[in-house]
């Protein structure tokens, strides 16, 4: 009786310990300002190209990310397990790896059909594929941004901190409900369904694990593919 009120007592002093609404309210206010802020420099510096573009706004996507992050760290510090930065199995991370070859394939058949139906919407990912297939150091380059630094930042951003703060509320709220908020920062275009699938991948792998390692994985695995996909195409123009 005693070591289940034990267990139960470690379970709510844990759960108290995870980030709330103010951690939520405090990251969306920071990856608000630093998106806007560093968006309107970069659109000032590389507007004569788009390769450098492309390089700079993944890694804002990153820096954001971690930025607003640490924003919501700072607000009530607690240890970094309290956000869901711990170690997961092997498995779970594999997992990752086959959650984001799952919305690769996805993302293609939306595309395909999106092109099919004559969708003409503007391409919002124009500089990243420039940026992709500008040549070796540029794709190099692309690649850790937008394959390394976006992942660790959007998924310590929105997983960490908004999905972590969610979870208390069942699973679609979770995992439904970061996904959502996750997909509507990339904005209402060709990307939303992509980056919607992938929150709920990230989501659902987070709810199931309290890691936010395998997320990065998926987030990894889909942003890599798509960059090497997007300058394999482009050397056979």
């Amino acid at each position: 009786m005693l070591s289940n009120q034990l267990t139960q007592s470690e379970k709510t002093e844990s759960e108290s310990k995870k980030p709330g609404w103010p951690e939520i309210g405090i990251m969306g206010l920071a990856y608000f300002i630093i998106v806007i802020g560093i968006a309107q420099i970069i659109n000032s510096y590389t507007e004569d190209s788009s390769v450098l573009s492309g390089i700079s706004f993944a890694a804002l996507s990153g820096i954001a990310g971690l930025g607003a992050f640490l924003a919501a760290y700072v607000l009530r510090i607690r240890s970094a397990s309290a956000f869901g930065i711990r170690r997961t199995s092997a498995r779970w991370l594999l997992a990752g790896i086959g959650f984001g070859i799952g919305v690769l394939l996805f993302s293609l058949i939306v595309g395909l059909i999106m092109s099919n139906i004559g969708y003409s919407g503007n391409n919002t990912q124009a500089a990243y594929q420039s940026a992709a297939g500008g040549g070796t150091l540029a794709f190099i380059v692309q690649f850790l941004m937008i394959a390394v630094l976006t992942p660790l930042g959007e998924e310590f951003a929105f997983r960490a901190v908004l999905a972590n703060a969610l979870k208390k509320y069942g699973p679609w709220i979770c995992i439904v409900g970061s996904a959502f908020i996750f997909a509507m920062v990339h904005g209402l275009n060709e990307i939303w369904p992509a980056a919607f699938a992938t929150g709920l991948a990230t989501g659902y792998l987070f709810y199931r694990t309290g890691s936010v390692w395998p997320g990065v994985i998926v987030h990894a695995t889909y942003n890599g593919s798509i960059t090497i996909l997007t300058a394999i195409a482009a050397g056979f123009q």
